[in-house]
């Protein structure tokens, strides 16, 4: 489980592309920090896709992608150089300090703008995200974007507003992404809990509304 605050933004060093049956991609990532923690066999969030490092060196990291991930999140259009934000899972008893993020992503948002507020610091970003997900999209809820914990500030339809203070823009790779750009979307797993309960479906105890809301996630 991951929290949505970005602690490194690495840099993609080389896409080794697919070939043969496996169909698996390598990606090396370059970085500095998250790699004196990280171990070979461990999780980690790239760019809000949860991903196994397979290799892992004082300066750099590679993940393998399956098919379906490249197919399935914005990894369709990265290539060497590109900024990535970097996640290590949450340490048991540690503090919550986005929200729930599994790194599971949902679907691809478009990247609208990202612009500065007039008069002011801070950023607004916009974004497209697939009309399938607006359901789950709510006022002042969270939605992890691109692997960064967000709240939502305004949803028209489809489109979606969130503020973006200095310190993220700087520290994230919300810097580097141009209009028209793909981002990851990881919806609030909330959400899809609370809609299958209202169906009357069956959800595992363990992850009850009532228990959630008591551990305060």
């Amino acid at each position: 489980m991951f929290t949505g605050l970005i602690e490194e933004v690495g840099r993609v060093q080389r896409v080794e592309k697919a070939s043969g049956e496996a169909r698996v991609t390598r990606l090396v990532v370059a970085a500095s920090q998250l790699t004196q923690e990280l171990k070979q066999g461990a999780s980690i969030c790239v760019s809000g896709v949860c991903l196994t490092a397979v290799e892992v060196a004082p300066d750099f990291f590679a993940a393998d992608l399956a098919a379906e991930t490249v197919a399935r999140t914005s990894f369709a259009r990265i290539a060497e150089g590109t900024e990535v934000n970097l996640e290590l899972p949450m340490r048991a008893g540690g503090r919550m300090g986005g929200h729930v993020v599994q790194g599971h992503v949902d679907g691809v948002a478009k990247l609208l703008a990202i612009e500065k507020v007039e008069g002011g610091e801070d950023y607004w970003l916009r974004v497209e995200i697939p009309a399938e997900l607006a359901k789950y999209v709510v006022f002042k809820g969270s939605i992890a974007i691109e692997g960064i914990s967000l709240t939502v500030a305004r949803i028209e339809g489809t489109t979606v507003t969130a503020a973006i203070v200095p310190h993220t823009f700087e520290v994230t790779n919300l810097r580097s992404l141009q209009p028209g750009d793909g981002m990851n979307l990881e919806v609030d797993i909330l959400a899809k809990y609370a809609e299958k309960m209202l169906k009357g479906e069956d959800v595992p105890a363990a992850v009850s509304l009532e228990r959630l809301i008591s551990e305060g996630f």
